[in-house]
């Protein structure tokens, strides 16, 4: 394991790392827990949206997106029982980094990587729901906050502090 992530990559995720994605989401998000189930759905379906950041064997973050539907966010521990058919966004459901792995443009490249995809699948936008203190980056990111009382209603689940997001692309 290097201090300076010289190996870290991200790679496809797989069921074997639910374990770990739970680890990691349970330390940098504690006042947003959601259950390993959620995120087995996420990957179940769509796997092409879920990534997984690994150093020298370690899962240091992860990456969960799919389609969805815009000004719609799903509540925060709640399965999804399929995508919709009709998907006007690419969603990042989660993008979580252990400390360790913050700060070396890890999580930029995640979300370029959801910029790819939407792109591919001929989305104008992304959004995402942003927490905690994460608003900032998420606008470096070119992501701005739609106020609108509707989707602020639907942000309950998460508590105060959170804020749905877009980004045009």
């Amino acid at each position: 394991m290097t201090d300076e992530l010289e190996q870290a990559r991200w790679r496809t995720m797989t069921v074997k790392d639910l374990p770990a994605v739970v680890r990691i989401a349970a330390c940098v998000h504690p006042d947003y827990p959601e259950e390993e189930p959620v995120f087995a759905e996420r990957l179940t379906l769509f796997p092409e949206g879920c990534r997984l950041l690994v150093d020298d064997g370690e899962a240091l973050g992860y990456l969960i997106s799919h389609p969805w539907t815009r000004k719609a966010p799903p509540a925060l521990d709640t399965r999804l029982g399929e995508l919709p058919g009709c998907a006007d966004t690419y969603y990042i459901h989660d993008l979580a980094l252990m400390p360790r792995g913050r700060g070396k443009g890890l999580a930029i490249e995640a979300v370029a990587s959801a910029v790819t995809i939407a792109r591919m699948r001929g989305f104008a936008t992304l959004s995402l729901v942003a927490v905690g203190n994460s608003a900032e980056f998420w606008q470096a990111q070119g992501f701005a906050v739609v106020h609108d009382a509707d989707v602020e209603r639907s942000l309950a689940s998460y508590g105060g502090a959170a804020h749905y997001m877009e980004r045009a692309i």
